[in-house]
């Protein structure tokens, strides 16, 4: 009996750590993912995003001067984590707008010349239309009408009148351009709950089709916001922020003229990532 018991005990002193490798190896996934779900951080390492952007009007917030000013924008972003810990989530962001638009104010002066003659000629009336756009605001003048002599030379002799009708009026242009953000960060407060509020700050430039705010402004604008509001997490990879920002646009004194627009401007996002 003892050769036989010490020839079975070298075939399970095999066994056995085979056996306790194959428990370890089936444990294992579960193991990860209860690690993964005991993540308590809701705050991704590089998230995408989209949003649009709001402003009905501007005014002398802080630096521009151009009045009623309204602001339509369409963009893309992307933020990478650069720093956590359960106080703040601090993030690089990067903005990009394919679609800025900005709507300027434009005074519109409409004159109406009619020559009435006495010599028999026929009366015939020439009508012309300027717009143009406005400073600070657009200030409608009262509308005005005058008559004037005409005179045949050398002989001054009165051969009719013309009147002329000036009315002055306001509409709008919308001008299209396109902005980027290469600097920029946010900071998420308490990245462990779902609503978290934030705080972000942005600066890059604009260029549009036409000069803004004014005819004698430039094309060329550089920007910058400050903002703040609340992210909202559907789960760890998606999200919704709203947002307040007060945006500035200005050429830096590179073209003749160099109003400004400062505008508050209304933000939502939609973000994902891992």
């Amino acid at each position: 009996m003892l050769p036989a018991r010490a020839a079975l005990e070298p075939a399970t002193s095999h066994i056995r750590p085979i056996l306790f490798l194959l428990l370890i190896a089936s444990t294992m996934p579960s193991a990860i993912a209860q690690s993964a779900d005991a993540n308590p951080y809701f705050a991704r390492k590089n998230t995408f995003s989209f949003f649009g952007a709001y402003s009905n009007d501007s005014s002398h917030i802080l630096l521009g001067v151009a009045e009623n000013r309204k602001l339509v924008d369409f963009g893309a972003g992307y933020s990478r984590r650069l720093f956590l810990n359960q106080i703040v989530n601090w993030q690089y962001s990067f903005e990009i707008l394919p679609v800025a638009l900005n709507s300027d104010p434009v005074q519109v002066d409409t004159s109406t010349l009619t020559y009435v003659f006495t010599n028999g000629m026929p009366t015939f009336t020439f009508k012309h239309v300027f717009g143009t756009p406005t400073g600070p605001a657009c200030v409608v003048t009262p509308s005005t009408t005058q008559t004037y002599s005409i005179y045949q030379l050398p002989s001054d002799t009165l051969i009719g009148t013309e009147t002329v009708v000036e009315v002055y009026t306001c509409t709008r242009r919308w001008v299209i351009g396109e902005a980027i953000s290469p600097i920029g960060f946010q900071w998420n407060f308490m990245p462990r709950h779902k609503l978290q509020p934030i705080v972000s700050g942005h600066g890059g430039y604009m260029y549009s089709t036409q000069p803004i705010p004014t005819s004698d402004a430039g094309s060329f604008n550089f920007t910058f916001d400050v903002g703040a509001g609340f992210e909202l997490f559907q789960s760890k990879r998606r999200s919704i922020r709203a947002e307040y920002r007060y945006h500035h646009i200005s050429n830096h004194s590179t073209a003749q003229a160099n109003p400004g627009i400062d505008n508050g401007v209304f933000q939502l996002t939609w973000s994902f990532g891992r």
